[in-house]
């Protein structure tokens, strides 16, 4: 198959195209005024939000099966907008590849789909020029396979050969499924690669000293946040000013639980000592607020309730802290993201309670950090464990370094 790249939205390709707001009659021609007041009143009963991507072929036609998934999975599932992107990214690369190879999607071949992902074993994404990694290789595969199930069960198609028990390409199987596996599952591991779980690898703590002294604010207490709570920085991002406002008599107390929302939409809680609490209240009484009050001085709206602002007024976006993270740790001579950050906590944490437990306290440590880090299964949990037993010694420094507990 030959090469595409969703991210050029040029003339011959496939493109997301994200849906507007209507303008308002009094910015159209009068002409135009009396349509754009009635398309105003019309009530719509699973109405796209603002910024809902909508896909369209490379003859500007709406890819209508591809808008349709995404409806379900934005609209009517109230997925987050990340995943509605991620999928969105998904499907316009999956049909732009078929597209400039003249393949119908709803002819769509298990070969094709292995040469898709041949493709990306042998070429760089357009987006970071790197080569593919297996995670993602397997996550736009399965992203692809997943439509198609879709497309069946929704009868989009009356049958695929990507779906069910067709696409194992009649070769005999030497591993033994579980009877709990499904025939999808066992067909869509046909597809995937092998793929290696990486070991977290936390900082150690002259990297943690001397990243967040290079950081400036916001982002210094944005990473102080991460590495003393685990938070995932989408949760990181959604926290707002009144989730950290305390009441006076709480301010005695040696640490604090902070509601936030997890991923998938989880409630969950983080707890946050004193010295962060007061941190995070003198960004917000100085830094934030003379930021905001700036803004509001030329004129520009100031509406936020995000906790993270940048100097600008805005609330802070995921690809900016990254970046100010990645250069950050560039000036440092490391490289850093914000999930290992969160592998930090983790791995801090897990080691005090492991030290603890040999002292003879009778707590769960694994519970504890899966409950701590918002973990669905307590396995992605136990990664962290057997990364503290490769440098234990230098997780205990870290921890009593910044004083965490």
């Amino acid at each position: 198959m030959r090469s595409s790249s969703c991210r050029a939205l040029s003339v011959g390709m496939v493109q997301i195209i994200r849906k507007v707001a209507l303008p308002r009659p009094e910015e159209l021609p009068p002409s135009l005024r009396a349509a754009a007041a009635a398309a105003q009143s019309i009530k719509l009963r699973e109405p796209r939000p603002v910024g809902f991507p909508l896909l369209f072929d490379a003859q500007v036609n709406l890819i209508e099966s591809a808008v349709a998934y995404l409806h379900e999975h934005g609209v009517q599932r109230a997925h987050s907008a990340d995943t509605v992107r991620t999928y969105a990214e998904i499907l316009c690369d999956w049909f732009d590849t078929l597209e400039q190879n003249e393949i119908d999607w709803r002819a769509a071949a298990p070969a094709d789909l292995v040469a898709y992902r041949n493709r990306m074993m042998t070429q760089v994404s357009g987006h970071t020029t790197r080569p593919y990694s297996a995670r993602t290789i397997n996550h736009r595969v399965r992203g692809v396979l997943r439509f198609y199930e879709w497309a069946v069960r929704t009868r989009w198609l009356t049958a695929s050969p990507l779906v069910g028990r067709e696409s194992d390409f009649s070769i005999p199987r030497q591993a033994r499924f579980s009877r709990l596996r499904s025939a999808s599952s066992a067909d869509a591991s046909f597809f995937v690669l092998r793929q290696y779980e990486a070991m977290p690898r936390p900082l150690a703590a002259g990297q943690v000293r001397e990243l967040l002294a290079t950081l400036l604010p916001p982002y210094d207490l944005m990473a102080r946040w991460q590495i003393y709570t685990g938070l995932r920085v989408s949760e990181l991002l959604r926290l707002q000013s009144a989730d950290v406002k305390e009441p006076p008599r709480a301010r005695d107390r040696p640490f604090r639980l902070v509601d936030v929302l997890r991923k998938g939409r989880k409630a969950g809680y983080v707890i946050a000592s004193r010295s962060l609490l007061d941190e995070t209240a003198a960004f917000v009484a100085i830094q934030r607020q003379a930021w905001l009050r700036r803004r509001a001085r030329r004129g520009l709206r100031t509406a936020t309730d995000a906790l993270f602002i940048g100097t600008r007024g805005t609330a802070v976006s995921k690809n900016r802290y990254q970046q100010v993270l990645q250069h950050a740790a560039g000036t440092c001579g490391f490289k850093v993201a914000s999930h290992v950050l969160r592998a930090t906590f983790a791995c801090m944490m897990l080691e005090r309670l492991e030290q603890l437990a040999k002292d003879g306290a009778s707590i769960n440590s694994l519970f504890i950090v899966k409950i701590l880090m918002g973990h669905e299964r307590i396995e992605t949990t136990d990664r962290y464990l057997r990364a503290i037993s490769i440098d234990a010694c230098v997780l205990s420094e870290v921890f009593d370094t910044l004083g965490v507990g």
